[in-house]
C-alpha cells in the first residue's frame, strides 16, 4: 500500500534508537553519583521502572522513578543522565535498531523530509543522531528539551508550523506518539519492536510495523 506524504517524523528512543544500550549503564551510574553527592540514599530502583517510562516526557519519568524525591534531585538526575548517555555515547555506546540507517537513506533518497520529535532532552536527541552519523539526512530535531513543550502533540505541532507541512507521517512506539499523530491529523505509524509500551498503546496507529525496513513498503 503506497502512502504520498512529503515528511516523516519519528520519535527517538524505542524507534530510532534502541535506548537500553546505552540508558541502562547511565542510568546506574546516575544513581551511583547521586549517592555520592548525597542526594539520594536507596538503592537504584528497578530498571523496569526506568526502561517502562521511556517516551514520555523526563519529568514524567522521574516522577515514576523517584516519586519521593524533591525537584531538585529530579533535576540533578536529569543533568547526571544527560552527561553519562553523552559520555558513553563518546565510548561508542548505543545501537540503533536494525535497518534504520539504510532505512532513513532511501526515505531521504525518495525525497522524503525527515524529522526527530523526541520528548528526550535537546543535547540528548541532537548527540544521538549526530554522533551515530544520521545528522545529514534530518530536516530538523525537536525536543521537548529545546521547546518546553509539555505533550508530544505540541511538539509535533511546531515542528509542522516550523517547516509548513502539510501531508506527514508520524512513526513512533508509544501511545503518546499515537495521540500527537492524531491530534495534528497525520497518518500514524505505530513501531511495535522494542517492547517498550504497555498492550494497547498502538491500538489506534493507522499502520503497525514489527521492523523497522517495513516503512520502505508503504512510503514509495
Amino acid at each position: 500500500m503506497e502512502r504520498k506524504y512529503e515528511a516523516l517524523l519519528f520519535d527517538l528512543d524505542g524507534t530510532l534508537f534502541r535506548t537500553e544500550t546505552l540508558a541502562v549503564a547511565a542510568y546506574h551510574a546516575t544513581f551511583e553519583q547521586l549517592r555520592a553527592e548525597g542526594l539520594y540514599e536507596l538503592p537504584t530502583p528497578p530498571e523496569k521502572v526506568f526502561l517502562g517510562s521511556l517516551g514520555l516526557l523526563l519529568d514524567e519519568i522521574w516522577r515514576r522513578v523517584i516519586p519521593q524525591a524533591s525537584n531538585a534531585v529530579r533535576e540533578r538526575a536529569n543533568e547526571l543522565l544527560l552527561y553519562h548517555e553523552d559520555r558513553l555515547l563518546d565510548e561508542g555506546r548505543g545501537e540503533l535498531y536494525d535497518g534504520v540507517e539504510s532505512t532513513l537513506r532511501e526515505l531521504h533518497r525518495r525525497g522524503y523530509k525527515l524529522f526527530v520529535a523526541s520528548n528526550g532532552l535537546e543535547g540528548y536527541v541532537k548527540g544521538v543522531i549526530r554522533k551515530k552519523g544520521l545528522a545529514d539526512i534530518f530536516a530538523g530535531l525537536y525536543s521537548a528539551g529545546e521547546y518546553q513543550t509539555s505533550t508530544k502533540a505540541q511538539l509535533v505541532a511546531l515542528a509542522l508550523k516550523h517547516h509548513g507541512l502539510q501531508a506527514a507521517c508520524m512513526c513512533g512506539d508509544r501511545k503518546n506518539d499515537v495521540e500527537a499523530g492524531k491530534q495534528n491529523g497525520l497518518f500514524v505509524v505505530g513501531c511495535d519492536y522494542a517492547g517498550f509500551h504497555d498492550d494497547g498503546e498502538l491500538r489506534d496507529a493507522d499502520l503497525v510495523i514489527h521492523s523497522f525496513p517495513e516503512l520502505l513498503n508503504h512510503f514509495r
